[in-house]
C-alpha cells in the first residue's frame, strides 16, 4: 500500500498498472514479493467498498464528479460485490492490495470512469479508513462473544451460588468460598474487558477518509458526510495525523492481550481443577483429548491451547509497537506491517473466548470434592481470629496469635482446628467457650462474609442479579 493520490490510474499493462507513469519498468521479483499485500489485506474488502461507496456519494453531491459517473461507479461496485461474495472475483498480485484489485476490477467492468474514483483519495487514507473499520468491527464482535462468555459463567455460578470450595492464595488454601463466588471472579475481569474495547471503540470512531495522501485535499470535498455514512462520530481532525496514525489498532491489541491475559488464568485453574489431585470439574470428551500411547488420559487441551493464545496475542501487540516505534510522519510503508498480527491476535482471541464460553457450559463441578478441599489447610484460621475480636473484645493482632497457636496445636495433633477439644482451646486462651465451633466450619466461614462482594451466598447471588440486569 504505497502513496497514491493519482485521479486518473493508467493501465499499462506491466503489472503495475495503478501507478505505473513515474516508472519505466516493471518491479524485480524480489520487490514483487515483498511489496504485495494481497495475500492478507483482502481480507478489508468489504471496509473497502464501504469506503469506496461513501467517498463516490459525497463527490456526487459535491459536483466533484457528475451525477452519471458516479452512479456508474456505485453500479460497479455493486457488480464487484457481487464477486466477492460469490468467490469469483479474481485477485491479482500484480495489482498490490485489496484497493488496486478492487479499483483494477471496476475498471475492467465499467471501463475508464473508475478512475474517477479515486479523485480526492489516497490509498493512504483509504486504508487507514479501511483498517479503521475493520478495528472497530472487531471490537464489537469481541464484545459480543465476551458477553456470552459472561453469560455462561453467570448460568454455572447461579447454580452453584452455595458450593463450598477452598479459595487460594499462593495456591495454598486461605479461607472458604463459593464456587460461584469465584466464577463472578472472572464475570467482573471480562466485564472490564469489554468496557475496554468499547472505550477503545469511542477512541477510534473518527474517520480519516478526506485526509488523501498526507495534506488534505484541494477539491470542495464533505468530510463529515462521508464519517456519517461510515457510522464514525466525526472526521479526523489532523490529515498527517489520519493517515499516520495506528494506535487505534495498539489500543485494541492492547485490550486484548489483557482479555487474553484473563482467559490463560481461567484456563490455568480448569487445567488444575480437573487433575485427579483437585478433582473439582470435569469436562466432556467435547473439549478434551486422549494420548496415543496412555489409554487412561483425558486431556483438557482445549483449556491449554486457551491458555497458551496469550502468547500470540501479546506477540502482535508487541510486533505492531515496534513496527510504528520512530516512524516519522507520516505514512510510511512499513505500516503495511500492521494488519497480518492485527487479524491473527483477534482470530486467535475469537476462538479463545468461544472455546472457553463452550468449556464453562460443559463442565460439571465435583460439589463433594470441592466441599472437602474447602476445610484442608485451617481454612477457617481467620474466623476464629475474628471470634475473638467480636466476641471477647480482642485486638486483632492479640486473636492472630492466639490463632496462630491454635493452629499449630491442630498441626501437631493431625486435627482440624474444629476438632480441637474446649479444654484445648481454653489452655491457650481461657476465655474461648463453646460458641467458637459455630464459626469453625467451612460452611460457616463462606455464610459469614456478608459485606458487598464477599462470598456469602445471598452476595453472590445479589452480584449474579446484577449482571444479569447489566447483560439483558
Amino acid at each position: 500500500m504505497t502513496d497514491n493520490a493519482s485521479n486518473t490510474p493508467k493501465a499499462n499493462g506491466q503489472g503495475q498498472a495503478m501507478w505505473g507513469g513515474r516508472f519505466s519498468a516493471k518491479p524485480a521479483e524480489l520487490m514483487q514479493a515483498i511489496n504485495v499485500s494481497i495475500g492478507f489485506d483482502k481480507r478489508l474488502w468489504a471496509q473497502d467498498l464501504a469506503g469506496s461507496r461513501a467517498h463516490a456519494r459525497m463527490l456526487m453531491n459535491q459536483g466533484v464528479i457528475s451525477s452519471h459517473d458516479g452512479e456508474e461507479i456505485l453500479e460497479g461496485l455493486a457488480r464487484v460485490e457481487d464477486e466477492l461474495l460469490s468467490g469469483t472475483f479474481p485477485f491479482r498480485d500484480e495489482y498490490e492490495d485489496i484497493h488496486m484489485n478492487i479499483e483494477a476490477r471496476l475498471r475492467e467492468l465499467i471501463g475508464p470512469t473508475a478512475g474517477r474514483l479515486h479523485t480526492a483519495r489516497s490509498r493512504n487514507d483509504q486504508v487507514a479508513v479501511d483498517f479503521r473499520l475493520w478495528v472497530r468491527d472487531a471490537c464489537d464482535r469481541t464484545v459480543g462473544q465476551l458477553e456470552a462468555l459472561q453469560k455462561a459463567l453467570l448460568a454455572q455460578a447461579e447454580a452453584y451460588a452455595d458450593a463450598l470450595m477452598p479459595g487460594f492464595t499462593h495456591l495454598q488454601p486461605a479461607q472458604p468460598v463459593t464456587f460461584g463466588h469465584h466464577l463472578m471472579a472472572y464475570v467482573e475481569m471480562f466485564g472490564r474487558d469489554a468496557g475496554r474495547f468499547r472505550d477503545a471503540r469511542v477512541r477510534m470512531n473518527e474517520c480519516p477518509l478526506g485526509a488523501a495522501a498526507l495534506a488534505g485535499s484541494p477539491f470542495p470535498i464533505d468530510r463529515h458526510q462521508t464519517a456519517t455514512a461510515l457510522g464514525f462520530d466525526r472526521p479526523t481532525a489532523n490529515s498527517l495525523d489520519s493517515v499516520s496514525s495506528r494506535d487505534f489498532a495498539l489500543e485494541a491489541l492492547s485490550a486484548a492481550s489483557i482479555t487474553a491475559t484473563h482467559l490463560s488464568r481461567l484456563a490455568e485453574e480448569i487445567v488444575l481443577w480437573t487433575t485427579p489431585m483437585f478433582g473439582f470439574i470435569k469436562l466432556t470428551d467435547a473439549f478434551t483429548t486422549g494420548s496415543s500411547i496412555m489409554p487412561q488420559k483425558k486431556n483438557p487441551d482445549a483449556a491449554e491451547l486457551v491458555r497458551a493464545k496469550v502468547g500470540r496475542i501479546l506477540g502482535s501487540l508487541t510486533t505492531l509497537t515496534v513496527v510504528m516505534k520512530g516512524l516519522p510522519l507520516a505514512y510510511s510503508k512499513d505500516m503495511q506491517e500492521d494488519k497480518v498480527p492485527t487479524f491473527e491476535a483477534f482470530d486467535a482471541l475469537e476462538l479463545s473466548l468461544l472455546a472457553m464460553a463452550g468449556m464453562i457450559a460443559d463442565l460439571t463441578p465435583n460439589t463433594q470434592n470441592m466441599a472437602k478441599a474447602a476445610g484442608a489447610g485451617f481454612s477457617t484460621a481467620t474466623d476464629l481470629a475474628d471470634w475473638l475480636v467480636r466476641t471477647l473484645n480482642m485486638p486483632f493482632r492479640d486473636a492472630h496469635h492466639v490463632t496462630g497457636s491454635a493452629v499449630k496445636t491442630a498441626e501437631g495433633l493431625g486435627v482440624d482446628l474444629a476438632d480441637l477439644s474446649l479444654e484445648q482451646f481454653q489452655a491457650i486462651e481461657p476465655q474461648i467457650t463453646n460458641a467458637v465451633y459455630a464459626v469453625l466450619t467451612p460452611a460457616a466461614s463462606a455464610a459469614s462474609r456478608m459485606s458487598y462482594g464477599g462470598t456469602a451466598p445471598a452476595q453472590v447471588r445479589a452480584q449474579i442479579a446484577r449482571w444479569k440486569e447489566l447483560l439483558a
